[in-house]
């Protein structure tokens, strides 16, 4: 049978050196491969949601990024600022402090700002593997749901490592069926994508789209 893998991209440009035309020839090709989504910081979301109304492309941006660090009000007022610009898809930062620390109701109640100010929009949850433990990954996992998030995410591809295959399928453990999981962070080629959706995930969120696509890989980060 053959997927759709377009249809599982969120085509991602979150350098903090990124232009404008770059941010535009995202959207186009956004369009013309039919990914998922783009997945832009803020600043873009406005000119994104210009670039790809009426078209079945989401826009995706992200919140409290790349650290998590930020206040939950800080997210929180940034979600709704973010949508009301045109977002229609909400990735946030855990803070990954307060979960190292086992202060778990911190971490639910940050996530739950989110969801709460997203107000329906989908909204994914960094959790940062590369920075826990086994154990972290679960809880973080376990508290997302509880705080309500439509997905949980690997990566945000600006820290120590990426996305790995048994990550996704811990993740996918921990969740169950419904709520979805996102790759995110080095997957470069086809064959990266395929280890991923076999290990659970239904979202990957990369910046070699069109390279994955065209049978190529990329030597990117993201």
């Amino acid at each position: 049978m053959t997927q759709n893998y377009a249809s599982f991209i969120d085509h991602t440009l979150l350098k903090a050196d990124s232009t404008q035309t770059q941010i535009e020839k995202l959207c186009e090709e956004a369009l013309q491969y039919k990914f998922a989504s783009v997945c832009v910081n803020p600043t873009w979301v406005k000119l994104c949601a210009e670039k790809l109304g009426g078209s079945e492309v989401e826009v995706c941006t992200v919140i409290g990024f790349p650290l998590g660090a930020t206040t939950s009000e800080v997210k929180a007022f940034e979600t709704k600022d973010a949508i009301q610009k045109g977002a229609t898809e909400i990735d946030m930062v855990i803070n990954i402090g307060a979960l190292k620390d086992r202060q778990y109701d911190v971490v639910r109640e940050d996530i739950k700002q989110v969801v709460a100010a997203a107000n329906g929009t989908l909204v994914k949850v960094i959790i940062e593997t590369c920075l826990l433990t086994d154990e972290e990954k679960v809880k973080a996992c376990e508290l997302s749901v509880e705080a309500g998030a439509d997905f949980v995410k690997t990566s945000t591809g600006f820290s120590t490592g990426g996305a790995t295959a048994e990550d996704v399928a811990l993740m996918r453990k921990t969740v169950g069926p419904s709520v979805g999981v996102k790759a995110s962070g080095g997957v470069r080629n086809l064959e990266d994508m395929k280890k991923m959706i076999e290990s659970g995930a239904t979202r990957i969120g990369a910046s070699s789209g069109v390279a994955i696509m065209n049978g190529l890989s990329s030597n990117s980060n993201y």
